[in-house]
């Protein structure tokens, strides 16, 4: 979409202030993603969402206790019933990064698809987070004494501590660090959405539009790394907007002055190129 619309600037509005709230709401977030992402969703395509995520929770059997009781009733229900899960195929498709394409399709990635446990449960009253493992995120139930970890992505298959060993070995070739299996912040959450968001655009450079709106969603979170700045401005100069790529080569220099003046000045230089590209 195109994101100076009033649309898209309503959405940011109302992004901004959800991630800045005392307790920001995942779904919440999560879905004005897609709203951004898709302009014919609007609304009544939000509430349709949240309305399935009420849905589904009310399908859950009453009076559940303990972590893997919960785990297995979500299967049931989310993996079994429902058929939620991924495939190779979802890493190619944007829709699996957009939770009310996920709702729809019951297909996404296995952090889309975590939230949607996540969210489900939350509602019903489970001991539900989100864990956010290198390579692969999945859901956890639970005390720390009697966790129970699911793979959303395989239907809600129980990992075992060797199985999360191996799902984080076939990731990123490291072993697993016990101190990662810990709930993952909201806003954490939602950066790594978008994070994915832009790691799928970066292989299509002729959808650069999806890229920027997903940095700038990024960028208003109140808690991102600084180097977005410079992701952003060089995805300007891409775009071929040097004057505005260029200014933000210049604030996120302001930024790194007191403690990197160097490199603060190479990043100057490329605030100049920009420029010079007007020539």
């Amino acid at each position: 979409m195109d994101p100076e619309s009033p649309g898209a600037e309503d959405w940011r509005r109302q992004f901004t202030e959800e991630a800045r709230s005392v307790r920001p709401d995942l779904a919440t977030l999560c879905l004005l993603i897609g709203a951004v992402a898709d302009p014919g969703l609007g609304r009544p395509g939000l509430d349709a969402a949240q309305m399935e995520l009420d849905r589904l929770a009310g399908l859950l059997p009453h009076g559940v206790t303990g972590a893997r009781p919960w785990a297995l009733a979500l299967a049931e229900l989310l993996g079994g019933g429902c058929g939620f899960r991924g495939g190779p195929a979802e890493y190619q498709r944007l829709e699996s990064s957009l939770l009310p394409q996920v709702l729809r399709r019951r297909r996404g990635l296995p952090i889309l698809l975590s939230v949607v446990w996540m969210e489900v449960a939350r509602r019903a009253g489970a001991p539900v987070y989100g864990v956010a493992l290198p390579g692969h995120f999945v859901v956890g139930l639970g005390s720390p004494e009697e966790r129970v970890l699911a793979d959303p992505f395989d239907g809600g298959r129980p990992l075992t501590g060797a199985d999360a060993e191996l799902l984080v070995a076939g990731a990123t070739g490291a072993p697993l660090d016990p101190s990662t299996i810990t709930p993952a912040d909201p806003l954490a959450v939602v950066l790594r959405v978008l994070n994915n968001i832009r790691a799928w655009a970066a292989a299509r450079p002729e959808r650069s539009d999806v890229a920027l709106w997903a940095l700038d969603l990024s960028l208003l979170l109140p808690t991102h790394p600084a180097r977005l700045r410079y992701d952003r401005a060089e995805l300007l100069v891409r775009r071929g907007d040097y004057l505005a790529g260029a200014a933000e080569f210049e604030d996120y220099a302001d930024i790194l002055e007191p403690v990197e003046p160097g490199t603060a000045e190479t990043v100057r230089s490329r605030a100049r190129a920009a420029r010079a590209m007007l020539n």
